[in-house]
Formats: C-alpha cells, sequence, structure tokens
C-alpha cells in the first residue's frame, strides 16, 4: 500500500493539471509551480482584460500587422481577424474585432502555444500564413493558420519547423479540433495551406506513410516508388531487405520516405530523412555500407529538399541511419562537423563520416 501511494504521488506530482480550459503541463517541485502559476494568472489576467483594439499592445501583445484580414462570421457579422503575439511569453492569440474597436471574440488556444509542454514560453518565431478556408461543408469560412517555430535548446535547436492549426466557426464564434490539429502535425500535413485543405477538406492524407506495414499498402495509397534507387542488400541483423525510396505528393510537396521491406513485402523500418523541409527537390543518391566500423551496413542518402518560408529556399542535406542490434537510429553529430554543399556526393560524404569514425582515407 505504501508504494502504491508512493506511486500515486510521484505522479501527481509530475502531471499537475490546471483546470484552466485546454491548457494542461507537468512541473516538478512547489517553486517551479507556483512560479508558472503565477505566471499563468498574470498571462491570462491581461489576456481577458483586453476589451478594445486599442489596449492590446498595452495588454503586453504584439499586433502582427501584415497578417491583419476582414472575415465575414455568422454570430458577428463581419469583423477584422487581428492575430497578436505576447511578447514575454510567445503566446498567439487571435481577436476578432468590429469596426468600432470592440473585440468580440478571442481565442489562445492553439496548438502552437502547447509545444513547449510544463512551460509559459512558446518557441513561436513568425505567424506564416492565415487563410480563409470553407472546409467543413457548413457554408461557413473556417480559419487556417502556420505558424514557424524554432527550439533555443535541444538536438532541434534553431530548426525552424511549420504548426498547422485549423479553427472551425459555428454559431457561437468558432472551435478548434484538437484531433485534427494533432494529425496535421504528426504526419506533417503542416508544409503549406493548401496540404491542410487536401487533408481537412478533401479528405487526403499522408498519415499512411507512418502506418502502413506492406508494399501493398503504400501503393495502392498513392506511394510513388523511385525505382532506379531500389535494391535489395544483406542487413546483418535484418536480414536481406530490399531499399525502397519515394514520394508521396500532397498538394505539389512530395513527402520524401525511405522503407526497407522484406521479400514477402511487409515493412521492416521505415525512415523520414527529409525533416522539416517541406518537399523533395531531387533525389542524389542512397548507398548502404559500414560507416561506423562495427561491421554492419548503415544507410547514408543525399538529396536536395525545399523550403517555404518568406521564400522559397532550395539546399542540398544528407541523413546517416546506424545499423544497430534492434535497428536504425540516426546520426546526429557528424552533420555538424561537416555541413552539406550543392557540391557534394554520397562517395564523398562516405568518405568524410569513415573518417569521423577513424577509417583511413586515400591521401
Amino acid at each position: 500500500m505504501k508504494r502504491k501511494n508512493a506511486v500515486i504521488s510521484f505522479y501527481l506530482v509530475i502531471c499537475l493539471l490546471f483546470l484552466s480550459p485546454a491548457f494542461s503541463f507537468c512541473v516538478f517541485g512547489a517553486q517551479e509551480e507556483e512560479g508558472v502559476l503565477e505566471a499563468y494568472q498574470d498571462y491570462q489576467q491581461r489576456f481577458w482584460g483586453i476589451t478594445s483594439r486599442r489596449e492590446i499592445e498595452a495588454a503586453g501583445f504584439q499586433v502582427i500587422t501584415d497578417q491583419i484580414f476582414p472575415i465575414e462570421t455568422s454570430c458577428f457579422g463581419g469583423v477584422m481577424l487581428i492575430p497578436a503575439l505576447e511578447k514575454t511569453y510567445h503566446r498567439l492569440a487571435l481577436f476578432l474585432v468590429r469596426e468600432d474597436g470592440t473585440i468580440v471574440y478571442r481565442t489562445d488556444q492553439l496548438e502552437v502555444n502547447n509545444k513547449n509542454k510544463g512551460q509559459m514560453k512558446q518557441p513561436i518565431k513568425e505567424l506564416a500564413a492565415v487563410s480563409f478556408q470553407e472546409l467543413d461543408g457548413d457554408g461557413r469560412m473556417d480559419i487556417v493558420l502556420i505558424v514557424i517555430c524554432e527550439n533555443e535548446t535541444g538536438s532541434y535547436r534553431r530548426k525552424p519547423y511549420k504548426v498547422g492549426d485549423v479553427l472551425f466557426q459555428n454559431e457561437q464564434g468558432f472551435y478548434r479540433d484538437y484531433r485534427i490539429s494533432d494529425k496535421i502535425n504528426r504526419f506533417s500535413m503542416n508544409k503549406s495551406v493548401e496540404c491542410i485543405t487536401a487533408f481537412v477538406r478533401d479528405g487526403r492524407s499522408a498519415e499512411f506513410l507512418y502506418t502502413a506495414t506492406t508494399r501493398r499498402e503504400l501503393l495502392s495509397q498513392g506511394f510513388q516508388v523511385a525505382q532506379e534507387q531500389c535494391y535489395f542488400r544483406q542487413f546483418e541483423k535484418l536480414g536481406r531487405l530490399e531499399v525502397v525510396p519515394g514520394t508521396y505528393t500532397m498538394a505539389d510537396f512530395a513527402v520524401f520516405m525511405i522503407y526497407l521491406i522484406n521479400e514477402q513485402g511487409e515493412i521492416v523500418w521505415s525512415f523520414q530523412p527529409m525533416g522539416e523541409y517541406d518537399n523533395l527537390y531531387a533525389l542524389k543518391g542512397i548507398t548502404c555500407r559500414d560507416i561506423d566500423g562495427d561491421g554492419m551496413k548503415d544507410i547514408l542518402v543525399l538529396a536536395r529538399y525545399s523550403y517555404e518560408g518568406n521564400e522559397l529556399l532550395t539546399e542540398s542535406n544528407y541523413s546517416i541511419y546506424y545499423q544497430r542490434t534492434d535497428g536504425f537510429f540516426e546520426d546526429t553529430m557528424i552533420q555538424k562537423r561537416y555541413p552539406c554543399s550543392d557540391e557534394d556526393t554520397v562517395a564523398g560524404l562516405v568518405e568524410k563520416a569513415r573518417a569521423y569514425w577513424g577509417w583511413k582515407t586515400e591521401g
């Protein structure tokens, strides 16, 4: 009984859920808990105290002027959508404002405000897109958002990534279906407004890329295999497998995946080398050979990708996956020492990577 009570107490300390709508996070220790609670109460007081457009800035929010748009609503009529970023904690808020400046609706219950669990401060850098689309067939305009974020710490520090969201209009205002927002972001369908629209309105989805168990299932859903890069290899721990790279195109964005498939057509392992890039521009090559000197074949893939932010960017990048006894693990160190350039080749990158692990190179 004592052990059971101790376990319960532990989880109560680890995961304390505040009762504010859709706002929950874990805190560690009484001091940190108290500090977060005070910060949240202060933030909420300022947020809900805003009654007119002129008070937004005074309450500590920076209006995002280039993303202000008019929208016709069922319950408020014609209003202006005004997004604003809280200056201290970088939390995004949306305000619907009448012509006389009166705020008739507001929300901060957005996917992007919950990226840093247990923290007030969020990694928001900019609001990349606001679009009005009729998504659920009720004749009302819904709101699509895409926000660009950057983490300040961790493995993906200062690497921009997108967070998509949808607010559905109803007779009372707007609501968010967290299940839809979760799938948009978990399965990388947040690359553009068009991708989100294709998923929510048209029912297209990239989810199968991550959940399929057979080659047949991939092909039946529209996965296009890059036949010139397919080949069988004997992997020491996983057996004879076919390396199957390819793409699934969604709203003109090609999602790049690589699968290892056995002779029965079953998917044994999968990789997504493109990470937070939006689109595969060109696949330059894939090789399977021992890179880290443990006697087992690893995988290196080189490709050119594109990313749409304020402007379209294209760049080459590579990924290395090391074979281990229980599967593959992605390299996180070599890219920091040897950044990729457009002149790099698969063979050249293999030599650099092998040198990193102490292999002798021709010289």
